[in-house]
Parts: C-alpha cells; structure tokens; sequence
C-alpha cells in the first residue's frame, strides 16, 4: 500500500492470473486521506493491451474509489512469466465540487506549477488457481470398512448370512408341523374310509343274518370288535 500524502493505493501490484484467450482484471483501491476533492490519472506504457476504468476521476474527501483494470486476452503464455508493463497513477488537489468532467490535462502538469504526487505500479503474472483435488473414496479418518454395520443400520456380510439362515430355521418348524398335520388328516381320512366300508359290510351281515341266525351272533361279536379297535386307533392319530 501506497502511504502518499494524498492517497492511499491498495496494492501496488497489479496481479493478473494468466488464462490464455481471455480477459483478466485487476483492481486499486484508492482511499483519499484528505478533506479535499483529489482528481487522478492512470496511465500505462501499454496502453493498447490494457483497459482502465475509470482512467480519471475524482476521489471525494476521506472515501475510497476503485480503478478496474482488464488484461487483453493473450494468445500465447508468456515464456518467462515476466511482464514488463508499468503503470503510473497521478493525484492533484481538485477544487472543491470537481466532477469527472472538469478534470484537464493540464492540471496533473508540473510545468503549471501542480503539485502532483505520483505512484508507480508493476504487473505481475500469476498462475491460475489450482481447484482443489477430490478427496479419495474411504479416505477420511472413522470410516468405517466394507462389511461393517454403518449408521443407517446396514447389515454386514457375515450379520446378513446369520439372519438369513435364522430367518430359514424359523420357518423350518412351521413347515414341519404342516407336514405332521397333513399326514395324520390323510390317515384320518384313510381310517374314516375303511370304517365306513366295515359299516357297509356290517350291514351286509345284518340282513344275512336276516335270513339265517346260526352263527351269525358270533361274527357279529367279531364286527364290534374290530370297528372298536379301528375308532380308538382313529382317536389316538387325532
């Protein structure tokens, strides 16, 4: 920063990030110290390479004003990265109420008799900034590895097979009971059938017996028996 006795310039360098093709600005800050109207010129030994804007103006008193100044787009990088360009700022004390349009060349002239301050400035070239590089998948601290149980409650591969095969086993015993239940209702079914043929062939007996009753009472005795045997066998399986 310039310490002059009419103006503070903040910086001293004008900094230009290189981008080839395109156009790239600069910028001063010029803060008048004074309680005077200070008028300013900007001039450059390029004059064709470079735009300022405002190049003249006035800085009213103890208030800042800021000078843009845009690099032309350059075709070819330079080869050393060095610029030789200059660029000179001269401040005069301006009459009070000076607007941009009341400002001459003559009055930043030393052969009038104007006390002018100057300052001179010198162009940098700066690489352009580098974007930050992306950070690597499973890279940061506390990650947790693949496998593992994360926040949101995901099972791991060996969690996921246990509860799998617990899932399985849970359901074996219900499809056990299912296959008991289906075997004792075919037996059942199987016995309601035959008793219902001994009942068929009881009654066959009966009218026989009709006809003739010698030794009929014997096979009859025998009939009871064995449907007996046959319903208590049914009740047991059910």
């Amino acid at each position: 920063m310039s310490t002059g006795e009419l103006l503070n310039i903040d910086p001293l360098e004008l900094k230009f990030e290189l981008e080839l093709k395109k156009q790239i600005c600069s910028s001063l800050n010029l803060t008048n110290k004074t309680d005077s109207y200070v008028a300013f010129k900007v001039k450059t030994t390029n004059p064709k390479k470079y735009c300022v804007r405002p190049n003249t103006g006035v800085v009213l008193p103890r208030s800042t004003c800021q000078v843009v100044v845009t690099m032309q787009a350059l075709k070819e990088p330079p080869s050393d990265m060095q610029c030789k360009d200059k660029f000179l700022l001269q401040s005069v004390i301006a009459n009070h109420g000076t607007t941009v349009k009341d400002i001459t060349p003559e009055m930043f002239s030393k052969e009038a008799g104007h006390v002018v301050e100057e300052c001179k400035l010198r162009v940098l070239y700066v690489p352009p900034r580098q974007p930050p590089s992306p950070v690597p998948e499973g890279s940061e601290e506390g990650n947790s590895p693949r496998g593992s149980v994360s926040d949101n409650a995901h099972f791991s591969n060996s969690e996921s097979a246990v509860a799998s095969r617990t899932f399985a086993e849970s359901h074996d015993k219900p499809t056990e009971a299912k296959a008991l239940i289906a075997k004792l209702t075919e037996e059942k079914n199987s016995a309601i059938h035959h008793n219902n043929k001994l009942r068929q062939e009881l009654e066959l007996l009966r009218r026989e017996a009709s006809k003739s009753q010698g030794g009929v009472s014997f096979m009859l005795v025998i009939l009871i028996g064995l449907i007996g045997v046959i319903l208590g066998y049914i009740m047991k399986k059910a």
